[in-house]
């Protein structure tokens, strides 16, 4: 009796370690059936940086979560299901949140998301773009001139039967505001996949950076996005050492112009000023704190500035006389008069798109030394800016 008891014990616990593991290895599917509350067992968590969002590996699939993804919102996360092709999505009761990987054909409504895409070399799946001729990727510009790429439009005036007509597996959305939902609801009526893209929002350049990692997600190339995230990662860190060991000062950094009567000040909690302090600079609003950028008066404005001893990324102008067209007191600003002024427009495209925003997303490493080199000319001698100009 004793030993028929032990055995029916043990064959009981194999039943159910075994319940377990099964339950383990569907987890993934079947939490797809409320995917908004949804939680991986046992994810592996890959993102170090950004803050905007997560990505969960499972065995089953990738659980990519996207937080508070345009400006003002919170308390918001937006989850979907990264699940090879070929496996079955049937479990899933709200199939708009399950992407199928990888993506084949994809729409970009920023040029960010096509340096993210180029640096994987994937730029044939871009399939359509907002504002093509402000891209100035070569490969996508020649794309777009030969009209393999169209313009989809932006907003209120994204074309829906575009879209449509170009059946991607994705659309990725940037989105200034909560607005953007309304717009893609059609689309998403339509069996449109879509999806909000906040790496604009991250604060750390290397939490924007690591936005390639949610690209390679997406295109199955996750060793790929993380060796190149760790490259980048690399330098930049060892570039923000060897600046901090060997400055001797950190000169005052004024940014922006005013547009009609107000100027809009970067917070001090923002990526620009971020890559101000790692280059060894001191900004003027360090000090303040915001969600986003705050209006000032010409005027205050002026009473901070007065004595900064740098000048950067100054609107689109290329010339000393477009400034004081703005406002003829601005050369009465030391870096005016000084001759220390320059602006992060030097790689422009024929429609006027910046690289700054395009690539320099993927190479903040190489917007730090920018900025270091013109603040600091000593550290890196015969260094010739990438994304910066000076203006004459």
């Amino acid at each position: 009796m004793r030993n028929d008891r032990s055995i029916l014990l043990f064959s009981a616990a194999i039943v159910s370690i075994l319940t377990f593991l099964a339950f383990i290895s569907f987890s993934c599917i079947h939490k797809g059936n409320k995917p908004e509350n949804s939680e991986a067992i046992g994810p592996t968590r890959i993102i170090t940086k950004a803050e905007r969002f997560t990505l969960e590996k499972t065995d089953s699939c990738t659980i990519l979560t996207i937080k508070n993804p345009w400006q003002g919102a919170k308390n918001i996360e937006q989850v979907y299901y990264l699940v090879p092709h070929g496996a079955g999505l049937s479990h899933f009761d709200d199939s708009s949140r399950v992407i199928s990987v990888p993506v084949k054909k994809i729409v970009c409504t920023s040029t960010t998301h096509i340096a993210m895409i180029e640096a994987l070399d994937e730029e044939d799946a871009i399939a359509g773009v907002s504002g093509t001729r402000y891209v100035y990727n070569k490969s996508a510009a020649d794309r777009i001139k030969d009209g393999s790429i169209p313009d989809v439009g932006y907003d209120a005036g994204i074309n829906n039967e575009l879209i449509f007509k170009i059946n991607p597996d994705l659309l990725i959305m940037y989105g200034i505001g909560g607005e953007g939902e309304g717009y893609t609801s059609k689309l998403k009526e339509m069996g449109i996949k879509v999806m909000f893209d906040a790496d604009y929002l991250e604060i750390d350049p290397l939490g924007k950076a690591e936005w390639i990692k949610l690209f390679g997600a997406l295109f199955c190339k996750e060793n790929i996005s993380d060796s190149i995230f760790a490259s980048v990662s690399k330098e930049y860190n060892n570039l923000k050492e060897y600046i901090a060991d060997n400055i001797k000062n950190r000169p005052s950094v004024l940014l922006g112009l005013p547009f009609k009567d107000t100027w809009y000040i970067s917070p001090g909690n923002s990526y620009v000023s971020r890559l101000i302090d790692d280059a060894g600079g001191k900004y003027l609003w360090k000090n303040m704190e915001s969600s986003v950028s705050m209006p000032y008066s010409l005027e205050n404005v002026y009473m901070h500035a007065v004595q900064a001893e740098f000048w950067l990324n100054i609107g689109s102008v290329l010339t000393k006389s477009e400034i004081t067209d703005f406002d003829p007191r601005l050369a009465f600003l030391s870096p005016f008069i000084t001759w220390k002024m320059y602006n992060n427009n030097k790689r422009i495209s024929p429609g006027g798109g910046n690289d700054y925003w395009e690539s320099g997303t993927i190479n903040p490493q190489v917007i730090l030394k920018d900025i270091a080199c013109i603040l600091h000319p000593d550290l890196f001698k015969n260094y010739e800016l990438v994304y910066y100009r000076k203006i004459e």
